[in-house]
């Protein structure tokens, strides 16, 4: 008995230990299953092992490639959907084109200003803010005479210590011109107690307005929350517009936008040449055109920088070694001094403007306390000659009206385009073959029509005041004691007194 129980045992075990194929055989009747089993031994089967995911880094915004994404990032103020938001987010989408634009402006400036923000520790997107307030176009001028990227009127920028001169305004000057606005930016939400959406009003409309608007508000027993304020129309779409845009740069998916990127790193430098320089001479030094050296310059007003150490310059980040090295080599030259002896009616304002320098580096230099000059007086003026070139060049233009000097640089494309002709009647006019190469110094006839161009003037009659002197009504008139001795008879005579009518004959662009 023990025996069979043991037999039966082994046969369970073998079976165990084999394995079965099972086939499907076809018959008439039905499908039957037969099991075959077979003597096949058991391979263990491996155990599945899963290769380590790889770890997925998020990168920080700094890390980005595209600045927007940087900025998106970084955005955490609460957009509302309200109906003054979705107006302009809808017209921003159904008109792409305006942000493409904006964004090609941007490109030199955005990474820069969004990196001041950022140290600051203010809101991302008042990044954008330039957006709404010039469209990022550095040249902007409103009727309300607000200058540059960030629409700064003259006291404003005076205040935020912002230099306006006849050489340069600030407000126009992208670096200074930034730390100007988010000072006040911060400075404005001081004053509305950390209220981000009052102080941008503030900012479009002044701080007195929005505090009026407030109080208006709180009497009436009103919320005084920016959408609750009673405030004019263009300040009412200010940060409505503002959202918007954020709104767009945050989710371009959502909305089925693409933005053109901007490269998320430094693509400007500034640089410190030391000397007073012609925008065309800069531009040449280094290796682009002059459209786009004053574009990312537009703070300098004479085509030269400022005489008195404003001559700072933003350049594209890949010129700056080409730039410093051209000036290095055109340094042993950098400063020309000149002896001018006063000539009878000449002003310092004159005499400065000959020169292409200012009154108060003519003062510095020849140690005179007042602007007051005499006849003879010899005068010690320095210039650098990088300034002269635009001087020269346009001496070279009025010698006399049919002809032209030849400069460094000039093609017959260059004089004909400049003298609105052709370089064919060019070449007829100077009997020029076809192979003809310009020299410097050539003189060239033009167009018989090329005229001098003289500004046009007007007539103003100026009523002396305490402390006028002949001098200095020339100076702030841009005229001569001559011309003003000649336009009021008055001789020889050097005096005049207050209340005295003098007929002046001004450059009509001069403020009377």
């Amino acid at each position: 008995m023990k025996f069979k129980i043991l037999l039966a045992s082994v046969l369970v075990i073998a079976g165990c230990q084999t394995t079965k194929e099972t086939t499907q055989v076809d018959t008439n009747s039905k499908n039957t299953v037969v099991e075959q089993p077979t003597n096949t031994p058991v391979v263990p089967v491996a155990p599945v092992i899963k290769p380590p995911q790889a770890e997925v880094v998020k990168l920080t915004p700094q890390q980005q490639q595209d600045v927007w994404d940087r900025i998106a990032m970084q955005i955490t103020t609460k957009i509302p959907n309200n109906k003054r938001v979705q107006y302009y987010r809808n017209w921003y989408l159904k008109n792409p084109r305006n942000l493409e634009i904006i964004a090609q402006r941007a490109q030199p400036f955005l990474y820069y200003i969004t990196e001041q923000v950022e140290k600051r520790g203010m809101p991302l997107e008042l990044a954008l803010l330039p957006i709404v307030e010039s469209s990022f176009d550095p040249h902007a001028y409103s009727s309300m005479a607000a200058a540059g990227l960030w629409q700064i009127i003259p006291d404003t920028g005076r205040r935020f210590g912002l230099k306006q001169n006849s050489w340069y305004d600030g407000r126009r000057d992208v670096v200074k011109s930034t730390t100007a606005a988010l000072n006040l930016l911060e400075y404005l939400n001081k004053k509305f107690d950390g209220n981000w959406q009052q102080a941008l009003a503030a900012y479009n409309t002044g701080e007195g307005r929005v505090f009026s608007a407030i109080r208006k508000n709180k009497a009436a027993g009103k919320p005084t929350d920016y959408w609750a304020l009673d405030l004019p129309n263009e300040t009412s779409s200010y940060v409505p517009k503002l959202y918007a845009v954020a709104d767009i740069i945050m989710h371009p998916k959502k909305y089925g936008f693409h933005i053109p990127p901007i490269s998320n790193k430094p693509v400007v430098a500034i640089v410190k040449p030391g000397v007073q320089m012609d925008l065309t001479i800069a531009a040449k030094f280094a290796g682009i055109s002059l459209t786009e050296l004053k574009d990312l310059n537009p703070a300098y007003r004479r085509g030269v920088t400022a005489p008195n150490g404003l001559n700072q310059l933003l350049l594209p980040i890949n010129t700056v070694k080409r730039f410093k090295r051209e000036l290095a080599q055109n340094r042993n030259a950098s400063i020309v001094t000149h002896h001018h002896r006063v000539k009878a009616g000449e002003s310092l304002g004159l005499i400065a403007k000959r020169y292409h320098s200012s009154v108060k580096t003519i003062q510095r230099v020849n140690k005179l306390k007042t602007t007051n000059i005499r006849i003879g007086q010899l005068l010690t003026i320095p210039t650098s000659p990088i300034s002269l070139v635009n001087r020269q060049h346009r001496a070279a233009l009025n010698v006399e009206a049919q002809h032209y000097v030849v400069q460094s640089g000039d093609s017959l494309w260059s004089i004909a385009r400049k003298h609105k002709t052709s370089i064919t009647k060019l070449k007829q006019l100077n009997r020029l073959s076809k192979n003809t190469v310009l020299k410097k110094g050539q003189r060239l006839k033009v167009s018989a029509s090329v005229k001098k161009t003289t500004a046009s003037r007007k007539t103003i009659s100026y009523k002396v005041r305490r402390g006028d002197s002949l001098s200095v009504i020339a100076q702030r008139y841009d005229v001569s004691i001559t011309e003003i001795k000649k336009w009021n008879n008055l001789a020889n005579s050097q005096y005049i007194k207050q209340g005295q009518q003098l007929k002046l004959i001004i450059n009509s662009k001069v403020k009377a």
